[in-house]
């Protein structure tokens, strides 16, 4: 029963993949019901085993069994002597991520029916979204780096499809100077360039340790023993980080995850929600739990790999930090509401790497390595559900004014109270402001950065703060607040007003907005549920104690006294109290400023730090460059026929070598022998 529900988790959206062409031949609705019910399944079977499996156990019938983790679906390659393995692991990380993917995602192929109803190119799109939401589970239930990197890539080929899905690119779906299928290219591309630092270092990873399974890592530590003797298990890690830090948008990959923005609105949830950005967090919980494993087991025999593993988490700390305050600055200026989103989620994406970077520099002291830990997977989880609604709810505006830039919005919130009502829910969610759930993980990973990691990260995720509460209520203001644009005079003008959405989409949004309500209560839950992840963990009294409901009043009690509660509201507060003097009750016109001292600032912000612009001189124009420079020399004008004389004269030379006379060609062999034999006694 447990190996048909774990398997059936992450094949269930496959196996619709293939049943959808035979439906559509049926009709639409039952297209469409098929098309979620692929979403619908997996998290049913994710939801069975994630709420029962608390400390290591799976209850069925009255009995209690251990969580199985090596359950190995089939042998991959099997060759002999080598351990590689294509399974599934159910461990409380596993089973956890595969409940936010099914149950957010499920919530997003239900506002899909109606949000993508009309749309000609339907059956693409819901086989594309299935296998989005197949190969992430995938991904985060893979028993090895091998099952994980099908997964991962599988994750990459959804995201280019769904991206580009406007591959015919029509002006109205353009994301700034970029077209849908431009867009889709430039995710494509920039996360391979990821990808192949992680690829490297699984091979070096398996040379080393003789599998790519999981468990086996985080049991038998001699492969990082290995790889730190030689000097280069850091640099290993880094590699592997490279994969992360595309993936989930991080400094210095993060230039793709704007112009995503250029696919339907679902998917710009999907992929900023639950699923492709969350890869990366997923990864870096995984390697951080194994990493803490191996510490610890390499020091009951006496060797420390500290060393090497602080040089890592440095780095993913301050790729996180710094990423978290590079977005939100940009924010801060965007002219589209789904683009505003796109900047808040590399900035909160920054804000887990942070929180595991904080993680991995507190190895040597398990409590507070814990706790740290548990704020990046809380993070994970409030942000998949308020950045969904915030997502959905855009989609909702976007799908009743035909636009999602600003300048065609307005004085919404009379036409659309619901939509408003909801995104505001979200917006404090994200604002960071109790009893939301934003507050209580961005509050605990501020704590952590404070009390236990480098000082400038907390001071950078403070910065961050401020100007994540700054942008968001000037999201809201621009939207739904002010007088009515001409864009929406001229719809109500043709009847076609501005309104909530219908049933379909609204449904989910409302379940996300309870969801960014009640899941705030988690975060005290945690660490009994993850505790069986560390294999040397010996913890009797946790910052967020066990899995009892009457321990939230403490930990809530705790959070309000502390003195950095107080800081956390005054940062709110700089950042929401000039938003709402200037986007919402407009006493200060912006304007002004922005045309006059603050021009420069504004410039240097909404051209994106003119990171972007850089990459694209140097990189997309230098290898035009470069292909021209190529092309007119070797192929035109005077350089063909140089080219050809060149070529003409070396293989004149050459041929001369190859007389045909035996005699000459052993003498050759002779050769070669005596330069070879003297090589080998040189280097031995």
């Amino acid at each position: 029963m447990i190996d048909v529900l774990a398997n059936l988790i992450w094949m269930a959206p496959f196996i619709i993949v293939f049943l959808l062409p035979l439906a559509n031949k049926v009709g639409d609705r039952v297209r469409d019901a098929v098309a979620v019910s692929g979403g619908l399944i997996s998290a049913l079977a994710s939801l069975t085993l994630g709420v029962d499996a608390m400390d290591g156990v799976i209850s069925f019938g009255g009995s209690s069994l251990k969580i199985p983790y090596d359950l190995v679906m089939l042998k991959w390659i099997p060759i002999d002597g080598y351990n590689i393995t294509f399974g599934v692991l159910l461990d409380p990380l596993s089973l956890f991520m595969a409940n936010v993917v099914s149950l957010i995602g499920s919530l997003i192929l239900i506002y899909s029916v109606e949000y993508m109803h009309g749309d000609k190119s339907i059956l693409r799109y819901w086989i594309l979204m299935n296998i989005f939401i197949g190969s992430m589970q995938l991904l985060v239930l893979g028993d090895s780096f091998l099952t994980l990197f099908f997964g991962w890539e599988g994750v990459g080929f959804a995201s280019y499809g769904l991206i580009g899905y406007y591959y015919k690119d029509e002006k109205k779906y353009w994301i700034g100077p970029y077209p849908p299928t431009h867009a889709g290219m430039k995710a494509f591309i920039t996360t391979r360039i990821g990808d192949v630092g992680l690829l490297t270092a699984i091979v070096i990873i398996f040379i080393s340790s003789g599998t790519l399974n999981f468990m086996e890592l985080s049991n038998n530590p001699e492969w990082a023993m290995v790889l730190a003797r030689e000097g280069v298990l850091a640099v290993t890690l880094l590699l592997a980080l490279l994969g992360p830090i595309g993936k989930s948008a991080q400094f210095p990959l993060h230039e793709w995850l704007p112009e995503a923005m250029a696919g339907p609105t679902t998917v710009s949830a999907l992929i900023h929600a639950a699923t492709m950005v969350k890869a990366g967090v997923y990864f870096l919980g995984r390697i951080t739990g194994i990493l803490y494993n191996v510490y610890w087991g390499l020091e009951e025999i006496g060797i420390n790999i500290w060393s090497e593993l602080q040089t890592f988490y440095i780095v993913v700390a301050f790729v996180g930090a710094f990423t978290a305050f590079l977005a939100a600055s940009q924010g801060m200026v965007s002219d589209q509401i789904k683009k505003v989103l796109a900047y808040s989620t590399v900035s909160q994406l920054g804000y887990m790497f942070a929180a595991f970077g904080i993680a991995g520099l507190l190895i040597e002291h398990p409590e507070a390595f814990v706790d740290a830990y548990l704020t990046g997977v809380f993070h994970l989880s409030s942000h998949a559900i308020f950045k969904a609604l915030l997502f959905l709810g855009a989609g909702a505006v976007g799908h009743a004014v035909e636009s999602y830039l600003f300048k065609d919005m307005g004085g919404l919130r009379k036409y659309m109270p619901v939509t408003f009502s909801l995104m505001m829910i979200g917006a404090l969610s994200l604002a960071g402001i109790p009893p939301f759930n934003g507050f209580w993980s961005k509050d605990a990973i501020l704590h952590a950065a404070y009390a236990e990691g480098p000082f400038w990260v907390y001071l950078l995720l403070a910065l961050s703060a401020i100007l994540t509460a700054f942008y968001t209520f000037r999201m809201i203001g621009l939207a739904f607040y002010g007088e009515e644009s001409e864009n929406v005079k001229h719809l109500i003008e043709h009847g076609h007003p501005p309104h909530d959405p219908g049933p379909l989409m609204k449904i989910p949004l409302f379940i996300l907005a309870a969801g960014s309500i009640v899941s705030g209560l988690l975060l005290p839950f945690l660490a009994g549920y993850f505790k069986p992840l560390f294999k040397f963990l010996n913890i009797e009294d946790l910052v967020f104690k066990e899995v009892v409901l009457f321990k939230f009043p403490d930990f809530l009690i705790k959070t309000v006294l502390s003195p950095l509660f107080g800081v956390a509201m005054v940062l709110v507060a700089i950042g929401i109290i000039p938003s709402y003097y200037i986007y919402m009750v407009g006493r200060t016109d912006l304007l002004k400023l922005v045309d006059g001292p603050l021009k420069p600032l504004w410039t240097f912000l909404y051209n994106r730090w003119y990171i972007n612009a850089l990459y694209y001189k140097v990189f997309v124009d230098g290898t035009r460059a470069l292909s021209s420079f190529i092309f007119n020399f070797i192929e035109t004008n005077g350089g063909g026929e140089a080219t050809k004389y060149l070529y003409t004269e070396f293989s004149e030379q050459v041929r001369k070598l190859q007389t045909g006379l035996l005699r000459i060609n052993m003498s050759y062999l002779l050769m070669m022998f005596i330069l070879i034999t003297i090589f080998f006694m040189v280097v031995i």
